[in-house]
Formats: structure tokens, sequence, C-alpha cells
């Protein structure tokens, strides 16, 4: 019984919202000797178990005031928890003042996050959520865990009691583990308080942010890596911002960033659309009547990155695209919600995952949302790349304008180019993707990748629409990709050398449009 305080009895103060587990922890303290204090509903809830309880308010000798405002800021409690082991001054104050030790906080926190999310609430309502008398218990609690265990969550019940059982108290290393979660909670508890109250602040002096485990991952991006996914602490959904499991194998660390990038592609667009991510980077993108249709042309822009990708859609998944899902190896796909024959044919695959948000889109919950990025020694936030640039947006530099169709095609590379890694190009033609240059360090070389693929799969870049994530600092890439087929391009536009590119295109009859808007995407 390492670390066990010198006491000849233990009272224990439960005072919890979530009252899931209580009655099984308090029956187990109880037949441990431990004498039970608590406060208004939770004294209720134990006294209709059977169970002996003394009301808060006969150790502190005061009511709770204020509509349960003020019950546990009190000496007779703080000073109960705060109190330390063989401190001669304490043990001194504690005889003057009537104070007795208390052993065991349980305390969970007023529902803050449940009251901010519920629609209609009044600000006044969502205020009475914020609990005051809770966090000071556990903070005094979590410092003075020498002595003092700190129980926040009803998962810890059975562990506590079981080390209560077999050791007769609580461990050392138990209560420190305990008191550094509940620093942790209510570190979490404040920074939702604090998202909540807003400001007009984008970047503040002091960024706090709180993340829950909901998930842990097989490993990271590589096997010797460990990876975990966490929600962020306030958002009204969890998974991907509200994604249920329908089938398959656990979503490992890679899969979750690859849904994430389809998820944000193929909501882009308001015709039925089929997204194939590899790494991170789309590898084939297209529109189409239905997602059938949509599904083969995508497919078609890079059938050997196509095999074993994560495929995002935004429609209902049918029997058609079922069939054809079937017959390759997907990872994963991500889908508004499934017809039950599509279901059943896509589950008789074992590993396949499948993923369903529930509704006929997939737009993300908070598009607008920070975007954090963890570097050395601390963290880069910006906003995220969120915003509509469609044809009314775009600039015609060159003496030809595009035509409608090449028009067509330009937004719809533009949009698609958003989300591909820089360096980023992207040829298109007739709602599809026909060749993808992606990551590569100079834009000649992602332009010489997408028409090499093009080439490869057989695909008609002739006449096709150019997009490029940022400006030509030369005309060589255009140039090239004027070669191999394409008849517009767009780009943002802003180089020291525009007019050179601009009469580079104009002299080989192509159109080219500029967006005023970069999409660097590191």
């Amino acid at each position: 019984m390492r670390g066990v305080p010198e006491v000849t009895a233990r009272r224990a103060l439960l005072s919890v919202s979530d009252r899931t587990g209580l009655e099984n922890l308090a029956r187990g303290l109880s037949a441990a000797g431990v004498q039970l204090i608590s406060t208004g509903g939770t004294a209720r809830a134990l006294r209709a178990a059977g169970l002996e309880v003394t009301d808060v308010s006969e150790v502190t000798g005061h009511p709770e005031i204020m509509g349960g405002r003020v019950k546990t800021l009190h000496p007779r409690v703080h000073g109960g928890i705060l109190a330390r082991s063989g401190h001669e001054g304490d043990a001194a104050d504690m005889a003057a003042n009537d104070i007795e030790p208390i052993d065991i906080v349980v305390v969970n926190l007023y529902p803050f996050e449940d009251a901010a999310a519920k629609p209609g609430l009044s600000r006044a309502d969502v205020v009475e959520e914020i609990d005051i008398g809770g966090p000071a218990m556990v903070r005094a609690s979590a410092k003075n865990h020498d002595r003092v265990v700190i129980v926040t969550d009803p998962s810890q019940y059975e562990g506590v009691l079981a080390e209560i059982r077999a050791e007769g108290w609580v461990g050392e290393e138990t209560r420190r583990t305990l008191a550094a979660v509940a620093f942790r909670t209510t570190a979490a508890y404040d920074t939702a308080i604090a998202a909540w109250m807003g400001g007009e602040e984008a970047f503040p002096e002091r960024f706090t942010v709180s993340f829950r485990k909901e998930l842990e991952c097989s490993y990271g991006e590589n096997p010797h890596q460990r990876g975990a996914y966490y929600s962020q602490v306030g958002a009204p959904q969890h998974l991907l911002g509200g994604v249920t499991m329908l089938h398959g194998k656990p979503l490992s660390y890679n899969n979750l960033l690859d849904v994430d990038a389809g998820r944000g592609l193929v909501a882009e667009f308001d015709d039925p659309c089929v997204v194939i991510v590899k790494h991170n980077n789309p590898c084939g993108v297209s529109l189409g009547t239905d997602l059938a249709s949509a599904y083969d042309r995508a497919k078609a822009c890079d059938p050997v990155s196509a095999f074993g990708g994560v495929y995002a859609v935004n429609r209902t998944v049918d029997l058609a695209l079922a069939e054809r899902l079937s017959q390759m190896f997907v990872e994963v796909l991500w889908a508004p919600a499934y017809d039950p024959d599509a279901l059943e044919v896509l589950t008789a695959k074992p590993n396949v995952r499948l993923l369903e948000t529930g509704g006929e889109r997939t737009r993300p919950g908070n598009p607008g949302e920070p975007v954090y990025r963890r570097v050395l020694g601390g963290v880069l936030v910006q906003d995220a790349d969120v915003g509509h640039e469609g044809r009314d947006t775009m600039q015609v530099v060159t003496t030809r304008a595009p035509t409608e169709g090449e028009w067509t095609d330009l937004v719809f590379a533009w949009k698609v180019a958003k989300h591909v890694k820089s360096n980023a190009i992207v040829f298109a033609r007739d709602g599809a993707t026909v060749g993808i240059g992606a990551g590569q360090m100079s834009r000649v070389d992602s332009v010489r990748i997408a028409t090499s693929k093009a080439a490869e799969n057989e695909l008609p870049i002739q006449g096709s629409a150019m997009a490029s994530d940022a400006f030509f600092p030369f005309p060589d890439a255009p140039e090239m990709a004027i070669a191999g087929g394409a008849t517009a391009i767009a780009h943002p536009g802003g180089s020291i050398r525009d007019d050179e590119v601009v009469a580079a295109v104009n002299a080989l009859g192509a159109a080219m449009v500029t967006t005023g808007r970069r999409h660097f995407r590191h």
C-alpha cells in the first residue's frame, strides 16, 4: 500500500451530473467503509438507491444558496480536500475550524457542451451550465493528489474500486494519473467555454483548443509510429464531422487522411460526382448523369492508382455503382447513404470500410474551422481554404475567350486543382479529369506527369482545359500543356512575367483566364 495516508476514517464527496455507474461506485465505497457526502440531486439519487448519505450542507453548516450556485465553495469542503497529510500547520487549522479530511472526490462537470450545442437554448440558460464549484473541487483534489483521489469520469470507477478492494486504498501512481486526467478535464472544459464565448479576434494572444480521443489507430503513417484520431471538443459531431462506419476493418490513420481529402473535394460539386483518392491526392474525379457513369470516367483517369484507393461520392450508393466497386480493391467508401441492395453487394467483401454520413449530401459540418499544422516547437494556424470561385470570378486575359465547353471544364479543373498537392496541374475534359500532376517541385514536371498519364491511359487530352493552383513564372508550362492538347488554361495570375505567359498562349491560339486566388497545398 505505497503512499497510503495515515487516516482512521475515509470520506468521499460525490457530486456528478452524469450518474452512469454512480450507484455501483457508491456501494463499493460504502462497503469499503468510506463515508459518503453528496450534494443536491446526487444525494437524492443515492438515498433512492438505499444508501446512507451526508448532505454537504451538514458538513459546511450552511444551506445551498442561489439555486445551487453556492454549495461546495466552503472552507470545510476545500479545507478537507486541500489539507496536506503530515503537515502540522494544516492539522492545526483543521482542528481550529472543525474541518475533517475528504479523501475521495468524485465530480463530473455540468454538461456545458451539450447545452451550448442545443438549438433554441437562451444565452442565459447556457451560462447557467458553466460549472464553478465542480472545477474548483477537481483542481483542488488534483493539486493535493498526494493524499486525495480525484475521479472525474465514470470509466474510472471500476479501476478505483478494484484497487481499493485489492490494496486497501488507491496507490500513488494511480492518484497521479487521475490528477493529470483531472487537469486535462478542466482545461478542456474552460477551452469549450472560451470558444463558445467567442470574440472578434481571429488569432488571439493565447490560442487554446482541446480534443477528445475517439479512435486509437493500429499505427500511424507507418507501422513504427503510433496514431490516434481525436475530435475537437465542442464540435457537435465526432468522427470526421459525423460519420457512421457500417462495415469493414477499423479505419487506419492513412484512411482518415484520405477520407478527409475525398470529402472536401466531392463537396465542391452539385452534380453526381465520384472522387478517388490515393496518398492524399485525387487520382480521378468525374461528374456524371449518375454515380456509375461518373465512376467509370474517374477510374479511367488512373486505373492503376485507383486500385486500393479511397472513394468519396455525393449521392446514395446504388446497385450499379456497388457492382462496379465490388470488382475493385477499395480501401474506403464514403457516401451519404446506401441502397439496401448496394449494401448487400458491398458487404460481401469483409474488409472494405463503408462510411455513411446519414444525409443526401456530404458537405463538411464546419468548413470554416481553422486549420492546424504541427511544427517543431509549436503549431501553425490558418483559415480554411474555403469559398467558391466560378466563372463569374475569372478574368479572360487572352485574345481568344474560352468556348462554353471550355468554360465548363476550366471551372471543373480549377475546383479539383484546389485539392491537389502543390505544384498542382489538372487536365479535364467533359467534366472528368484526364491527367493530374501532383506534389512536384517544378510546375513543368507536374505538366509533364499529367500529360504522360493521359497518354498512358489513352485519354482524350486534345481539347482539354488545364488548371494550375498557382501562377506560371515562365511560359514553359503553358506551352507544354498546349502542345499536349490543352486549349484553355486557368491559373491565379500575379507573376511578374504574366505578360510573357499571355503572349505565348496567344501565339498558340489557346484561351487563358486568371482566377485571382492561389490554392497552394503543402
